[in-house]
């Protein structure tokens, strides 16, 4: 990404929210004299200006491979912005305060690149941690321990697949765990792996011959009983349609 004093401009001064911002002592390069200058500090750039409404700044500092530190100065509650190599320059910063020397020191060491990725991957460690147990543990997911005076709860017998059935119909009282009366046949209960069997079917009632013979004779004679409602009912409509005819001819001369 290609920066030009336009672009760093507008980033300093537009309406972005500064992760710090305040009046700072900045040492000189050459000249060992300090000079008051207003400091905001936005992502990993360090701007500071001459005066707090300046519309440009005088300065940048880019806040990656650097260490800061406190250091011993002619001023009071002084740190130093130090970058790696024989040639980098060390930028030396005075606070007009123990509270806002540290404000400045905490929000510098933090601004860079590398601390925020070394945050990231600590927060995915710990979120895997949380998830799925450390590595090298039992594997077991987090969970919050019970206080002593919470009861475990006891979990509810599972329904089995495919309820057994009686006669064509489900019997939902022979799941594990519901009360069943006490079988004298023998038959139902469970099976060597704990599934529930169904009772066994009733036995066939015998049909007598006298009650063959009178469900026969009632069969029989259930046609003749039709017809006999069907010649009665047909000479009832007959009857009266002949009256209604005669009716609407009305009465003879």
């Amino acid at each position: 990404m290609k920066l030009n004093e336009r672009s760093l401009a507008f980033y300093a001064t537009c309406d972005s929210p500064a992760d710090n911002a305040g009046f700072l002592y900045k040492r000189g390069e050459r000249h060992t004299a300090y000079h008051r200058r207003w400091f905001v500090l936005k992502g990993n750039m360090l701007f500071y200006f001459e005066e707090r409404d300046s519309r440009e700044p005088v300065g940048v500092i880019v806040l990656e491979g650097c260490n800061v530190e406190l250091c011993d100065s002619a001023e009071g509650f002084a740190f130093a912005i130090r970058f790696g190599g024989t040639k980098s320059r060390t930028y030396v910063l005075a606070a007009e305060s123990q509270a806002a020397m540290e404000s400045w020191v905490k929000s510098l060491s933090r601004a860079s690149f590398d601390y925020m990725r070394l945050v990231v991957r600590e927060l995915e460690k710990q979120l895997q941690e949380m998830r799925w147990g450390p590595a090298g543990g039992c594997g077991d997911s987090w969970k919050p321990k019970p206080s002593g005076l919470e009861q475990p709860r006891e979990r509810p017998p599972a329904l089995p697949a495919i309820l057994p059935k009686e006669n064509g119909c489900a019997v939902w009282n022979n799941a594990p765990g519901a009360e069943r009366p006490p079988d004298s046949s023998g038959g139902g209960g469970h099976d060597e792996e704990g599934t529930p069997r169904p009772p066994p079917l009733p036995p066939r009632r015998r049909v007598s011959d006298g009650e063959a013979a009178s469900a026969g004779a009632a069969v029989a004679e259930s046609p003749s009983t039709f017809c006999r409602l069907h010649e009665q009912y047909s000479r009832e409509v007959a009857r009266l349609r002949q009256d209604w005819q005669q009716r609407r001819r009305g009465p003879r001369p």
